[in-house]
């Protein structure tokens, strides 16, 4: 199995909506780190298993469309606790809607809060 990795990184803030969260209810800010990681048995013709070229794209609109935005505003989060889980899938969604490379499989997505918590989404494509 191939697997190719991208990342990138940028400050957003949210606060989360469950019962009694404590000081995560209030707007605070997270440095986040994104890494998404395709995955796939075969190379293409190129002997790529996904353009990074794309991938990094992809991501870069990620990162554009969330950078110094209160999670808990944009449409993605509406009704949903904007948890790192959370934010996990809503990438996930994203990147597996706009790179679309035959040869990727699986794609895995982590969502750094901080040094040292992380959510991970990972499914097939």
């Amino acid at each position: 199995m191939y697997s190719t990795t991208v990342s990138t990184d940028f400050v957003a803030q949210h606060y989360l909506t469950v019962p009694n969260p404590g000081p995560e209810g209030v707007p605070h800010s997270h440095h986040f780190e994104i890494e998404v990681t395709f995955r796939g048995p075969e190379l293409n013709e190129y002997d790529y298993l996904v353009d990074i070229d794309d991938a990094e794209a992809a991501l870069s609109e990620v990162a554009d469309r969330y950078r110094d935005e209160l999670l808990n505003d944009r449409r993605a989060f509406e009704g949903s606790n904007p948890s790192v889980e959370r934010f996990a899938r809503v990438v996930f969604e994203r990147v597996a809607d706009v790179v679309t490379d035959g040869t990727v499989t699986e794609l895995a997505v982590t969502v750094w809060e901080d040094d040292t918590a992380a959510a991970t989404y990972d499914a097939s494509v």
